[in-house]
This record gives structure tokens, C-alpha cells and sequence, in this order.
């Protein structure tokens, strides 16, 4: 069972929220920690509260060079990542022909290639290694779609596929993949973090109701984010980690919902899916 004490840990996005929360709770439990931020200033009162264990970067995850650098900077500084926590990212809201194409575009740049990026920088030191544990804070987005947050979604949706492949080509040789998906939580996603489109749509006032609704909800999420981020730090811990986590009653609940939908749609709809296959011969 891998020891949090000593391991290596660098985390994307951790100037609020969920990183700034794992980035502590790793720390405490004794692990080093590479803690990133686009402005380093931002997480500079971490580093000095563990001063040997903590190493401000800057990371920018849609800039190649900035990944480059902090990836050098963690091994000069430590040696080896023990873990990767793909955290960076960001909200976009609109309904689907309210969104904008460089908005879009940028969402997905950061959301899903950044994650990417920082992977694929990682994976051949995990690799030499023999070990290593991979884990990205996703969101019940990535396995629900509604209104007004398709865009997000779909970023979300990718990352999950894009680590449940690697999960089952890198369990071979030593790595650990896993994505958790949080429901509501009270960090600044609603806040600061969520963008807005700027076309409006008067057809579409059903989803703005949603999204204002969405954003009222700041502050009085049910989750708590420190208890979510002492959970990353147990997932590391953990001799079989999940390959997925749904995090929040209220997400466990939705997600629930949907798979009953599935299973009751796969059912009625048999004798249509297996019609497309050559009869027996």
C-alpha cells in the first residue's frame, strides 16, 4: 500500500478550490508537493507553512513550455512524481447555440488538452519508475449532461475516456489511473471560476433559469471541499484504487437515476439492438 509520507505529489490549479485543499491535505499527511498555480503569488503562503516540503511553480496547463518546465523543476527539486492530480480547469455555461467558438475552444484547450498534456509529461518518469498514481478531479458532469453546461460536459466527457483507455493500458506497468467526479461543492466553480456566454437567446430563458440557479447556489453547496480532498489523499493510499468515484450524496443520487434509466432502456430496446446483428447460422 503506497505511504502519503515522502511521496511526490504535483498539482495542477491550486490557488483555490479542490487544489489548494489537496495541496494541504497531502502536505499534512507528510508527502512533498509541487504546488502549481498560472501565478505562482497565489499559493506562495502554502509553500511557506511547509517550506520543505512545497515548491511554488508556475503552470499554465494549455502552455507546453510552462509544463515542460514545472515537470523539470518537480524532479530537480524531489526527484520523482509519485502523483499527478490534473485539477486545473475551468466552467463554461451556455446553451448549446448560445456558445462561442473561442470560448469553446479555450474551455477545451484547458479542461481536457491541458489534463492531456500534463499526463503524457508524466507518464514516462511513472513509467521508469515502475509506479505512480494518476488522479483527476473530473466533475458529475463527466458522466451527466444537462442544460446550459453541455459545453463543460464535453470536456469532461473526453477526460473520462481518455483515462478509462489509460487505466487499462498502464495497469501493467505499475500506474494507477482515477478519475472522481464531485457533485456540488462549495469552492468558486459557480463563482469565479464559471464563464458565461454572451448571446443570449430568449428561446432559450429555461436554461438560463437553470444557470442562474447554479450561480445563486454559491456558498450553500452541500460539499465540503476539505473533507473531498482528505478522500483524494486516501484514493492514493489505497492498495486497489477505484477507477472512478462519484463524490456527494447528490451526485450518488443523480448518477443512480441515470444508470436505472440505462439499464430499464437497454432492456426495452433489446430486441431492436440485436436485430442489427446476421441471424444464427
Amino acid at each position: 500500500m503506497p505511504a502519503i509520507k515522502d511521496s511526490v505529489w504535483l498539482i495542477s490549479g491550486c490557488s483555490t478550490g479542490f487544489g489548494r485543499e489537496i495541496a494541504l491535505a497531502a502536505l499534512e499527511g507528510g508527502a512533498r508537493v509541487a504546488v502549481t498555480a498560472r501565478n505562482p503569488a497565489a499559493v506562495v503562503d502554502i509553500c511557506e507553512r511547509f517550506p520543505e516540503q512545497a515548491i511554488a511553480l508556475p503552470l499554465d496547463v494549455a502552455s507546453a513550455k510552462d509544463i515542460a518546465a514545472c515537470v523539470d523543476a518537480t524532479l530537480d527539486r524531489f526527484g520523482r512524481i509519485d502523483s499527478l492530480v490534473n485539477n486545473a480547469g475551468y466552467g463554461y455555461v451556455a446553451a448549446i447555440e448560445e456558445g462561442e467558438e473561442a470560448a469553446i475552444r479555450a474551455l477545451l484547450e484547458v479542461n481536457f488538452f491541458g489534463a492531456l498534456a500534463l499526463t503524457r509529461a508524466v507518464l514516462p518518469i511513472m513509467r521508469r519508475q515502475g509506479s505512480g498514481h494518476i488522479i483527476n478531479n473530473s466533475s458529475q458532469a463527466g458522466i451527466m449532461a444537462n442544460p446550459g453546461t453541455g459545453y463543460y460536459s464535453a470536456s469532461k466527457y473526453a477526460l473520462e475516456g481518455l483515462m478509462e483507455a489509460l487505466q487499462k493500458e498502464v495497469a501493467p506497468l505499475g500506474i494507477r489511473v482515477t478519475s472522481v467526479q464531485p457533485g456540488a461543492f462549495r469552492t468558486d466553480w459557480s463563482g469565479r471560476s464559471m464563464q458565461r456566454s454572451s448571446v443570449v437567446i430568449d428561446d432559450y430563458a429555461h436554461v438560463h433559469e437553470r444557470l442562474d440557479m447554479i450561480a445563486a447556489m454559491d456558498g450553500k453547496q452541500p460539499g465540503d471541499p476539505v473533507r473531498a480532498a482528505q478522500i483524494f489523499i486516501d484514493l492514493y493510499s489505497m492498495p486497489e484504487p477505484p477507477v472512478q468515484l462519484v463524490l456527494g450524496a447528490g451526485a450518488l443520487a443523480t448518477y443512480r437515476g441515470k444508470l436505472t434509466d440505462i439499464m430499464a432502456g437497454l432492456e426495452r430496446l433489446e430486441p431492436l439492438t440485436t436485430a442489427a446483428d446476421f441471424p444464427p447460422t
